[in-house]
């Protein structure tokens, strides 16, 4: 299978390279060497390279930042997907591409179902939902996979930011009404890699996160008591705050766990151990 994959230089896209196939044929595609923006290089490369698959891992996924640059948001997250899907339909190769737990405003009660209805927040998410829009617009095959609080060995994510704030602090406040399910992006690649088996393509809106919610309070202590005791790394003192008390640009949703069902019964794909995968990437570390 020949395999374009986008924003090659991100933590899903370096967890896919690890797991490819060995048979797998993959271009990985940064901003420099492929603007999707451009639709006319989109295209070209497309043309060129003749892909059976396109997996769309670039984002804009700066939160806050987004707040204050709109466009180039839209630009990446809406704009771009299109382009891909379109050059993806005119290829007739599958199409692949990551969306968010911030689609939905986070004031339900129960995990949110691929049905449930959509109303993001914030700047980020509404970008990230118009993606989802124009990529099933463009090619009706698209397939679309929802994650959430993704982390890794590699790149920026909250379990690097926590060790690294701990090490220099010896005590840190943090935000204890989110909830959401950590994901390892390790475990997102698989699943992909899963679903490009597929002999039938899936398409439409799957959901797929961590096996056990949390609040991102918890999701700290978890990774300083699993770092503490494999590493010996000193654990700061943590503060549960609220929300209002830690203000961001961004709103965030409150509640934004994810039913994955849909994925595990008709693929077997269960949902990450993050647990498992936290203590496996902290051991390496």
């Amino acid at each position: 299978m020949r395999i374009l994959l986008t924003g090659s230089k991100g933590q899903l896209a370096r967890c896919f390279r690890d797991r490819l196939p060995e048979d797998w044929e993959l271009i990985a595609t940064d901003s420099a060497s492929l603007d999707i923006t451009d639709s006319k290089a989109v295209r070209q490369m497309v043309h060129s390279f003749q892909p059976d698959a396109i997996v769309n891992a670039a984002a804009f996924t700066a939160v806050d930042k987004a707040e204050s640059e709109k466009e180039s948001a839209f630009a990446t997250n809406a704009a771009a997907v299109a382009h891909l899907a379109q050059a993806a339909r005119e290829a007739q190769a599958r199409f692949i591409h990551i969306s968010t737990d911030y689609v939905f405003d986070g004031n339900g009660k129960s995990p949110y179902r691929e049905s449930d209805p959509t109303n993001p927040e914030n700047v980020y998410g509404k970008s990230k939902l118009a993606g989802e829009l124009l990529a099933l617009a463009a090619y009706a095959d698209s397939l679309i996979i929802r994650t959430s609080w993704v982390f890794s060995e590699y790149g920026h994510n909250f379990v690097k930011t926590m060790l690294k704030l701990g090490g220099e602090r010896e005590s840190l406040s943090i935000v204890n009404d989110q909830i959401g399910n950590p994901t390892y992006a390790g475990d997102l690649a698989d699943a992909i890699v899963r679903l490009l088996k597929e002999t039938t393509p899936p398409r439409g809106i799957y959901h797929f996160c961590g096996n056990r919610p949390v609040s991102w309070y918890e999701f700290a202590q978890a990774v300083f008591q699993t770092a503490s005791q494999l590493n010996g790394t000193p654990v700061p003192q943590l503060s549960a705050v609220s929300s209002e008390q830690y203000p961001t640009p961004a709103a965030r949703p409150a509640y934004s766990v994810l039913d994955c069902h849909k994925i595990q019964n008709e693929f077997g794909i269960a949902p990450s151990d993050w647990q498992k995968a936290l203590n496996d990437i902290l051991r390496k570390a």
